[in-house]
């Protein structure tokens, strides 16, 4: 009988705990099994960097890829530009850009589509507001970031940002290394024949106006504005002063409708304007909000009242410059008046209306 013999069960015993080690250190590591004295013979896989051959490096992450839709009118020099931004990009530690031209056809819209398609993770304007415009269309409601290298008249959206607008190498810093911020764009539907025949519809990131507003954009051509500057819109203005006064009758939100006798109405999704004025001192970009004024004024004098009015920035308590604060506004002219987005005249209309979509495109800032 086993009890006879003691001998044996010890080492039966012996032999089942020396078994139970081994299988438990086969599934689970050395440490039980060392401690009863069972050796493991298995042995750990080299690590990955052994079977690398002597000398190979290991591969580098492919470089980030700008696009710079540019506005070839823009420039007199265009090679020594397209240099001067490349150099800026491989200082940068960025791949070398791609770089793609706007045509009379398409002013950006389709070349910024066709960039993101090919891998571009952002994308430059290089141009004027306008060109911002289009290239923006492309890009709201992505994750694509738009950088911005202002070399319009106005550049009113960098002005706004607080970005550069002298300097392309600080501008292009900027675009390459700074930070991204979300901001509203604006959408204006346009009515030119005031019937709901084919209404038109464009984003617009800075201004949309009716009437003399739009006025001074089409007295203010392109070779003008490459003379003097921003001095184009003064001259225009000046020419314009004396126009008449039209109609509007306008619905903010969910208020009541009001009528107005004005000579423009401006919706704002930011309101600084060239030289340090500000239009409408509430609006900001990134605030939900849009923002309107409606100038009135009546002869020259009216004029210099409206312009002081401006200067001083205040918003209350004066009829012949209304300011308010919107997320969609509706405008009827009585008759067709001239319509301008973002400096860009885009003929006339007798209805227009216009909403915001918060925070709907991200732009690089400092």
């Amino acid at each position: 009988m086993l009890t006879d013999h003691p001998g044996t069960i010890v080492v039966a015993a012996i032999t089942l705990v020396m078994l139970l080690a081994w299988l438990i250190s086969s599934a689970s590591g050395d440490t039980v099994a060392q401690a009863v004295g069972v050796r493991r013979f298995s042995r750990h896989r080299p690590p990955r960097e052994h079977f690398r051959p002597e000398g190979a490096q290991k591969p580098e992450a492919p470089k980030r890829v700008a696009a710079i839709i540019v506005n070839p009118t823009k420039f007199d020099n265009i090679e020594a530009v397209r240099e001067q931004v490349t150099q800026g990009c491989l200082a940068a530690g960025w791949d070398k850009p791609l770089w793609i031209e706007t045509t009379a056809q398409d002013p950006g819209t389709g070349q910024a589509r066709q960039a993101v398609k090919d891998g571009a993770t952002l994308i430059c304007p290089l141009g004027g507001d306008g060109t911002v415009r289009a290239v923006a269309a492309a890009l709201v409601g992505t994750e694509t970031p738009l950088g911005l290298l202002p070399r319009g008249t106005g550049n009113l959206l960098a002005r706004n940002l607080h970005l550069p607008v002298d300097s392309l190498d600080h501008a292009l810093k900027v675009a390459l290394t700074g930070q991204n911020k979300r901001v509203d764009v604006g959408r204006l539907t346009v009515d030119h024949s005031g019937e709901h025949e084919h209404p038109e519809e464009y984003i617009f990131l800075i201004m949309a106006g009716v009437g003399f507003d739009a006025a001074i954009m089409a007295d203010a051509p392109e070779r003008l504005k490459k003379t003097v500057g921003p001095l184009a819109y003064t001259i225009s203005g000046a020419k314009n002063l004396r126009g008449p006064q039209f109609k509007v009758r306008i619905k903010f939100d969910d208020e009541p409708e009001l009528t107005r006798r004005t000579r423009t109405v401006v919706i704002g999704n930011c309101g600084r304007l060239t030289g340090g004025l500000v239009l409408m001192p509430r609006a900001q970009v990134d605030d939900g909000w849009l923002d309107a004024v409606i100038l009135s004024p009546v002869g020259v004098v009216g004029w210099v009242a409206v312009a002081g009015r401006i200067i001083s920035q205040k918003k209350k308590g004066h009829e012949r410059v209304d300011h308010h604060r919107m997320r969609s506004v509706t405008i009827r002219c009585d008759r067709p008046e001239a319509v301008q987005v973002d400096g860009d005249l885009i003929g006339q209309a007798r209805a227009l209306s216009a909403t915001v979509d918060p925070l709907a495109l991200v732009v690089r800032v400092g």
